[in-house]
């Protein structure tokens, strides 16, 4: 099996890019708010916003590799926008890739 797929890959980010949106809007922005600590925020948001630019990008790469449509591909970007699609992004295209590698061991 292939350690460096875009599927294989998008995993862990998709995990940590979740974990991110959560800290950053459970823990940075009442820590902004309540706490008067912006740098939470700039600190958390950063980390939060490469792991998703690299999220969007292995979900197009992943999309090359597992053969998504259109629509297979907007709902895994629309899980990467709701506080916790992320986990439910990783957890389909985990089943998915997991289903790809099987049919090729199959067919091999």
């Amino acid at each position: 099996m292939n350690e460096t797929r875009p599927s294989r890959l998008f995993l862990p980010v998709s995990l940590a890019e979740g974990i991110s949106f959560l800290v950053l809007l459970l823990i940075a922005m009442p820590l902004k708010y309540a706490a008067n600590l912006p740098q939470a925020v700039m600190v958390v948001g950063m980390i939060h916003g490469l792991l998703f630019l690299g999220y969007v990008l292995l979900a197009f790469m992943a999309r090359a590799e597992l053969g998504w449509n259109a629509k297979r591909l907007l709902w895994v970007l629309v899980m990467s926008v709701l506080p916790a699609g992320a986990f439910f992004a990783e957890r389909s295209v985990k089943a998915e890739a997991r289903a790809a590698v099987e049919t090729q061991l199959v067919t091999a």
